[in-house]
């Protein structure tokens, strides 16, 4: 997933300095954005107020959107670098095309996890023929130094694990849950699962109290801890909690985020994450002139052009503005 604004602006994350140690109930609004021509997508992180929930550094919420006399998503060839991309979906299909040769239809509940490395390029659209509706997430990881220029490399897994209780299904993403394990690869602390809570739920999900934690509600109505959230909104959770309280009167879909508090101070600017101005710049470059990021095949359209750097200069910073 790409960001597209035209006029992008960095964003300087990571660092323990500004973790809440504690527990607390902080409800993040969304930002609202154009994905392309036709999909509209809910920023919730970078926040205005939050930049990342361990390495998670970008999440994007769209739909649910009726695409059924609609093209429906379309993300022409853009680069990445320093992070994994994952899409998660509830509803759709997404096509996947990458500049490692990876192709993959993906489709509800089924893990589509690209990790750039140094250089990658990809493209994201709803195949030709594809179902009425859209809805799902697409989300950042940022890779810590250490893997940040390895080989670039795309996973798609169809069957994940699941961890079941009274009222709750959960879907592991990323990480582990009460001993359940993705196959996903991770490169930090981490965790990411899909939360269905049945009709009239009420469960605690275990958790790290090591962890920050955030949770991303994706439709329905839920009480997270006893706070109300709707769907589009994240309710950021802080450290220190050994159980999370979960109700619905309803039903509701979630998406549990989290992970250990990254450390590294980072700059994220379009749709590289670095660490400093010089290395944004020749990111910028090499994309601009057509080298390193490779080529996606299939795609019918031309690549998207980077936006122009800004006039401050860039710095890596905290992780709250």
């Amino acid at each position: 997933m790409s960001n597209l604004d035209r006029v992008a602006v960095p964003a300087v994350c990571g660092g323990r300095g500004f973790v809440v140690a504690e527990p607390v109930r902080e409800l993040l609004s969304p930002r609202r954005t154009r994905l392309g021509e036709t999909t509209e997508v809910r920023r919730l992180l970078p926040n205005l107020g939050r930049r990342m929930v361990g390495a998670w550094c970008f999440i994007d919420h769209y739909g649910p959107d009726d695409i059924a006399d609609e093209p429906g998503m379309r993300v022409p060839p853009h680069p990445h670098t320093g992070l994994q991309t994952v899409s998660w979906l509830h509803e759709g299909e997404v096509l996947h095309r990458d500049s490692t040769g990876g192709l993959a239809t993906i489709r509800p509940r089924e893990l589509g996890l690209m990790t750039s490395g140094r250089a990658v390029s990809h493209s994201e659209e709803s195949p030709r023929s594809h179902a009425r509706s859209l809805h799902g997430a697409q989300l950042w990881v940022a890779l810590p130094d250490r893997h940040r220029h390895a080989d670039p490399r795309f996973e798609h897994h169809t069957d994940l694990p699941v961890v079941t209780a009274p009222g709750l299904r959960a879907t592991l993403i990323l990480g582990a849950v009460d001993g359940t394990v993705s196959p996903g690869s991770t490169y930090t602390p981490l965790v990411g699962a899909d939360l269905a809570l049945a009709r009239g739920a009420d469960v605690t999900l275990p958790l790290e109290p090591d962890f920050e934690y955030a949770v991303l509600s994706m439709s329905g109505e839920a009480y997270v801890d006893g706070v109300p959230v709707t769907p589009g909104s994240m309710l950021y959770l802080g450290c220190g909690r050994a159980g999370l309280p979960l109700r619905s009167d309803t039903g509701a879909g979630l998406m549990l985020l989290g992970g250990e508090p990254f450390e590294e101070e980072l700059i994220m600017w379009w749709n590289f994450v670095g660490r400093s101005q010089a290395e944004i710049e020749q990111a910028r470059t090499d994309w601009t002139t057509g080298s390193r990021f490779g080529v996606v095949d299939g795609y019918d359209g031309a690549p998207l052009p980077a936006p122009d750097l800004p006039q401050q200069p860039l710095k890596a910073r905290g992780r709250v503005r």
